[in-house]
C-alpha cells in the first residue's frame, strides 16, 4: 500500500529543529526585564512552547522576552535569522488594539507568506473560542530558509498552534524550504 503525498513527503525530515522563541509583551517587560527564561519571567506561554519544543525532541536555542515595539521586534528576528536556528516563533502581538504590532514589524520581511497556517489556526481556534477567531491576526512566512509563526500571547493558542500544526508540520516546512532539486 502506498502512504499518502503528505505522510511520504514528512518522511526523512529534520529530526532536530532548533527553536528560537520570543514572548512579546511590554506589561512582562516592564515587570520583568528582559530575562532569557520564561520561568524567570513568569510567562506561562514562553514555558508552554518551551516545553512543547522539548517533548517532541527538538531545542531552544533562544528564548527573549520583548516590549511590543516595532523596532525591537524586527531587529531580533533580523539577528535572529542570521543565527543557527530553523524556525522562530513569537507569542504575543497578533491582536487589534494599537500595542499590538508584531504583524507589522515581521510581515514586511517574509519573501513567502504560509497563508494555510493562519486560516488553519483560525479553523482549530473556532471550537474554543468560537467567532472571537477573527481578532487574531496569526501569520506564519519564510525568510531566508527560516520559517517564523506569529501567535496571539495566550497559553491555549500557543498549545493549539504548536501541537496541532507547528510540530508536526516543522520539519515537512523545512525539508521544502532546503530542497535542491
Amino acid at each position: 500500500m502506498e502512504s499518502s503525498t503528505p505522510q511520504s513527503h514528512k518522511q526523512h525530515t529534520k529530526k532536530n529543529i532548533r527553536f528560537a522563541l520570543i514572548t512579546i509583551s511590554t506589561s512582562r517587560f516592564n515587570k520583568y526585564g528582559s530575562k532569557k527564561n520564561p520561568q524567570e519571567a513568569d510567562d506561562l506561554s514562553g514555558k508552554m512552547m518551551f516545553a512543547l519544543v522539548q517533548e517532541y525532541g527538538h531545542s531552544v536555542v533562544s528564548y527573549s522576552l520583548i516590549s511590543d515595539d516595532s523596532v525591537i521586534i524586527r531587529d531580533l528576528i533580523c539577528r535572529l535569522i542570521d543565527e543557527d536556528v530553523d524556525v522562530i516563533v513569537t507569542s504575543g502581538g497578533t491582536g487589534l488594539s494599537p500595542d499590538d504590532v508584531t504583524i507589522e514589524a515581521i510581515s514586511p520581511l517574509f519573501q513567502k507568506e504560509i497563508e494555510g497556517f493562519g486560516e488553519y489556526f483560525r479553523y482549530l481556534s473556532m471550537e474554543e473560542i468560537g467567532s472571537s477567531v477573527i481578532l487574531t491576526r496569526a501569520c506564519a512566512g519564510v525568510v531566508k530558509n527560516k520559517v517564523i509563526f506569529c501567535l496571539p500571547g495566550s497559553p491555549n493558542a500557543v498549545k493549539l498552534a504548536f501541537s496541532k500544526v507547528i510540530l508536526p508540520e516543522a520539519g515537512h516546512i523545512l525539508k521544502h524550504l532546503r530542497a535542491t532539486f
